[in-house]
Parts: C-alpha cells; structure tokens; sequence
C-alpha cells in the first residue's frame, strides 16, 4: 500500500525523496506528501494526487533545502483522499512529524482520550491521532523522541510503518515496523528510509529490514540503534547485501512496465530454473526442499494460501502437485483461510505464495499455521522480505523487480518454481517413470523460448483488442490446467480496464453463464490440445450456436478451432502441465493492449496496490 521514503545526510534531501516517491508509485495510492527541514523549520507539501502534482505544489510553494526529509504515498483507508488527509501529518505543537503505513485499530479510543486532553484534530486518519499520542507521552514522561515512539506504540493495536521527525532532534529519525516493510539504506554518513530497496538502490546496496515489533534510532554521525518494542531489548541490525540494480526498476525503452515485464518472461523464467533444473543429470536441486524433502514426502496434504493473483497460481499448482507427485492439496485464500478456524496438524505443509512476500493476509496465515504445528514453506519474489524471514523454508522465483500493479512475471516465475517442487517430490515418491521425469525437465527447459514464440503475437492481439475494448463484459473459459489460466485472464481484464470479466471452468458455461451468451459478448477460450480437448470444443460450438463472439488460444497448428472461432491466437505445444506457461502470455497482452485502448493507466490500475500490507 502506502508508500515510505525517507533521508538524513549530506545531499538535498528533496530529488532523493521525490525520486523514491516515484519508484514507489507500483505500490498504489492517491495522495502525496513531503516534509523538510532547513535547519531551521519543517516546510511540509502534500496533495490529492500523483507524485507530479506533489512535485509541482512542492516547488510552487515552499522551501526545498535540507539534507532532511520524509516523504509519503497514501492508499487511502481512514478519510477520503484528500490533501488534509495525505501524509505527512504534525503533532499539534507542530514540533513534531509522521508519515506512517498500516492502519491503527484503537484510534477511535485514543483520539476520545487526547480530544480530553485539550488536542484537536484536522483530519479523518489514524495516523494524526498516532503522532499526538507520540507527543502527549514525550510530554507527559519527559523522555526523547525514541522512547516516546517506543511507549506509544505498545499501546496501539494494529499494522505500522513508521518514520518520525522532531525539530527539536534535526540529526535523527525514528523508524518503527509491525507488519508493513520498511528498509534502511546504509550509506557512507548518510541513511536511507524506504518500503523497499528501490529508492536508494543508487546510493547504497547495504540494507537493514526491520523486523515486526522493532525500532530503529537513525542519527547522523552514528551507529543506528535498534530496539524491541515491546520490551526494549537491544536488537543488532542483520545487513544485506542487494542484488537489485538500477536497470531492473526503470522501463528498459518500453512504454509501461508491464508491457516490460510481459516481455521480461522468458529471462525470469530462465532465471528462476537456472541452476536448479539439471537435465544433464536427471536433477532438481531446491536447497529449501532438499533439506526438507521428508516433510514434504511424508506429508497428509499440502495447503496453498494466497490472494489475487498469487491464488490462481496455486490453484495451477494443485493440478501439479496432485497429477505428479500424488500429493493431495487444498487451495486458499489466505484472508479467508486464517478466519475459519481451520484444521491444521503437524502432518500438514503450508505453501504461502506472495510477490512482494509482505501480503499482510497470507502473512497471517503463516503464524496460524506456524501455531499448529504445520510445515511452512514460501515462495516470494523478494529477498529479505517478511515471508522469506516468517517461513520455516522457501524459494525465491528470481523474476526481478516487478512494478507493475497487476502481475504478469510473478504468476509464471511462482508456477515455474511450483513445477520444480512438484518434479521433484514426484521423483522421489516415484509416481513418474524416469522417462516422464526427463521428458518433463527437458521441455521445462525449453519453456522460456516458447514463451518468445508466443510473444510474437502481440500485434495481431493488438487488433483483436481493438475490436472488443469497448465490450462492458467478457468470459473466460479453460479447462482442467487451464481454468486457472481463465480466472487469472478475467482477473488481468478487470484489473488494468475495468470490463467486467469473469472466469469459469469450460463446462460450468451451461450451469449458468451461458445466459449471458449473445452476438455482443466476447468468449475468450483455452483451446490447446492437450487435455479435454473435443470437450473445449463441444463448449465453443455451444457458444457459436449462440452467436458468441469467440477469440480462442490454441496450439499451433490447429483446424478444428479455427473453424468456429472469431479470433485464433496460436501458442506452441508443450507438455500439458506446462501449457499455463505459454496460454497466459496472449491474455496478459490482450488485457494490457484493450486497457491502453481505453485510456486507463496500465501500472497504476485505480484502486488497487502492487504490495497489500493492511486487512
């Protein structure tokens, strides 16, 4: 959600911020703001809006010296978006700073007690109420800022992101995490704050990730200082080396950054099997599984939880797991899963499939699981991130940054490692011959230059988009394999160009949807060869009879289809298993071409944020 940058040093403190503020702008929000300060007071900027108005307002409106300086995107939650409501917000004495990211539960109970108190507010969020809380302790215990924060905290109930400025302290920040990320850069005499690594990964690759429940004390001139909220132990900052660069959160001469990261697939699913796929030598090397590997053979089930596009994944991977390793397997939203009183043994494995790895739900899951003895396993997209610390193992997809608010690398690069922990647990159980074994590590390997193949369909997609973006609704069908693939495209529509779309299991058509059939209602059907084909079939005729418009994925090379569909896109053969590979790159361009058609913004879709940090 909301994002955090923040500077002390010896350089301008303001193009760093409005820099990260940029960089951060994947995450989703619809306010910004900035606070300074030169030395000798707090010039403080913020807007409804974009980063570019911010800019604009900042630099129409008040100073932009300092070497200081916090810096915020909202996602709204408590009030409206609006500039009274955008972060950074004062304390009343106005000495005091606070950009913040989460929501603060009690803050209805503590803004009645500071109203008696004589406080007065001028927003609607949460966060002003956690800034004055900040300050009635500072006063009321006479004790530094970071004590102050430290003893406000411990009575707030909910998720936080913190970073805290006292004009009466002009060397220091304070910084505070439970449940929202938040990264410190270290540079030479010079500290970075942000929700990832992406706005100082120019000045510094050494990074802190705060833990849940720590602080830190940032001073220039000094060590910084990290503390256990709850009980004020000393903690000692564990620094990382990062493996990002510069390149891979710029567009690279593309238009937008999922076009780029559409076209990113073939290196990212390369990238995440190197090393780990050996067909050579008959081989899966998996660190994570293979000094797990007899809690994964000798397990009951296997629980996938994850949300939006992270779920689709698993539910791919159930049809995997189940077909090749003969593994039973449940999927689960993970918002869902951690509010029914599940019933989890110590025979279970839990799966958590997260991008970003802070998704604050299926986080939640992980503790519920973790509680109940299970087995619990991530896979993520980035390093040193919450679940990558949470889980008991894990493997990371190594997809590269992605900024883009609606995954496209993430959904391939998670059923890329998934394929890879199903193969290998298949060849150990001995549920595939060793000649399926090969078969599948070969054609696995030949995945990502299908992938190109099927990229190169992107301009006649371009014009089947330009037929059908003005459609108010559309239907996705697939079968076996790829149902996953249809709910996921559905998904992908509705995201980024707000048609309604919808995605069903291809029989499913007539138990209902097939109401909705006419000569204006697009059909967009997985037709490959592999698996339930006549039967994908059967349901196109189905709709043709009804004068559907059909736009259909199919294997190249294909005849019947291409007889009854409107549209024909064609993808290479590939092993079934692997066909959600290759059938989701033409619904990923599609999406992508009928949202730019429609004048919608393709990375920040309205609403939605990249990295869902709050319930």
């Amino acid at each position: 959600m909301c994002g955090i940058v923040g500077y002390i040093g010896h350089r301008e403190a303001y193009p760093i911020i409005i820099k990260g503020l940029e960089r951060l702008e994947y995450r989703g929000y619809d306010s910004a703001g900035v606070a300074l300060f030169d030395g000798d007071k707090i010039n403080l900027a913020k807007t409804k809006g974009k980063v570019s108005d911010l800019k604009k307002k900042s630099e129409d409106t008040i100073s932009t010296k300092g070497s200081i300086g916090i810096g915020h995107t909202r996602w709204a939650t408590h009030g409206v978006p609006n500039d009274v409501n955008s972060h950074p917000h004062y304390s009343n004495s106005g000495e005091l700073v606070i950009i913040h990211n989460g929501i603060i539960e009690n803050y209805e109970s503590i803004k009645t007690e500071l109203i008696k108190r004589g406080y007065t507010f001028e927003s609607d969020t949460d966060t002003e109420v956690l800034i004055n809380l900040i300050e009635e302790v500072q006063k009321k215990e006479n004790v530094k800022l970071g004590k102050a924060v430290q003893l406000a905290l411990n009575e707030v109930v909910g998720a936080y992101a913190i970073a805290v400025f006292d004009i009466k302290k002009p060397d220091e920040i304070v910084v505070a995490k439970l449940g929202s990320p938040l990264a410190i850069g270290m540079g030479d005499n010079e500290f970075f704050v942000a929700s990832d690594a992406s706005p100082f990964i120019e000045f510094t690759n050494n990074a802190v990730y705060l833990e849940d429940e720590e602080m830190a004390i940032i001073r220039l001139g000094k060590e910084i200082k990290l503390r256990k909220i709850k009980n004020d132990a000393v903690a000692y900052p564990n620094i990382l080396e990062l493996q990002m660069n510069l390149e891979e959160i710029e567009k690279g001469g593309y238009d937008h950054f999922m076009l780029k990261e559409i076209y990113e697939q073939p290196r990212a699913i390369l990238d995440t099997y190197r090393g780990r796929l050996l067909a050579d030598q008959k081989l899966i090397k998996m660190a994570g599984i293979d000094e797990h590997l007899d809690k994964f053979v000798n397990a009951n089930r296997i629980i996938i939880v994850a949300c939006g596009t992270s779920w689709r994944t698993g539910l791919v991977a159930e049809y995997i797991f189940e077909d090749l390793a003969r593994i039973p397997v449940e999927v689960e939203y993970a918002s869902e899963f951690r509010y029914r009183n599940p019933v989890i043994t110590d025979k279970d494995v839990l799966i958590a499939i997260s991008q970003s790895g802070e998704t604050a739900d299926t986080l939640a899951a992980i503790k519920l699981a973790k509680e109940n003895g299970a087995f619990v396993f991530g896979v993520c997209n980035v390093v040193g991130s919450s679940i990558a610390r949470e889980t008991n193992a894990g493997a990371y997809t190594h997809a590269g940054p992605e900024i883009g608010v609606a995954s496209t690398k993430a959904f391939t690069t998670q059923i890329t490692v998934l394929s890879l922990i199903a193969l290998k647990l298949a060849q150990e159980k001995g549920s595939l011959t060793d000649e399926q074994f090969t078969s599948f590590l070969t054609e696995l390997e030949y995945i990502p230059t299908k992938v190109e193949v099927a990229l190169q369909s992107n301009d006649a997609i371009e014009k089947i988009a330009e037929v059908y973006k003005d459609s108010p609704n559309c239907l996705y069908l697939g079968r076996g394999y790829n149902f996953p693939v249809a709910l996921e495209g559905a998904l992908k529509l509705k995201e980024i160009s707000y048609i309604h779309a919808e995605g069903y299991p291809a029989a499913e058509m007539k138990h209902g949807p097939i109401a909705l059939i006419d000569e204006s209602m697009p059909v967009i059907v997985i037709a490959t060869n592999k698996g339930h084909y006549e039967k994908v079939v059967s349901n196109i005729q189905e709709i043709k009879s009804r004068k559907g418009k059909i736009i259909a994925v199919v294997t190249e090379g294909d005849v019947q289809v291409k007889e009854l569909a409107d549209h024909v896109i064609e993808v290479p053969e590939t092993l079934e298993a692997l066909t959600p590979l290759l059938t989701t790159i033409p619904l990923q361009l599609l999406s992508y071409h009928i949202a730019l058609m429609r004048g919608c913004n393709v990375d920040q879709p309205r609403n939605l944020a990249k990295s869902v940090t709050v319930e």
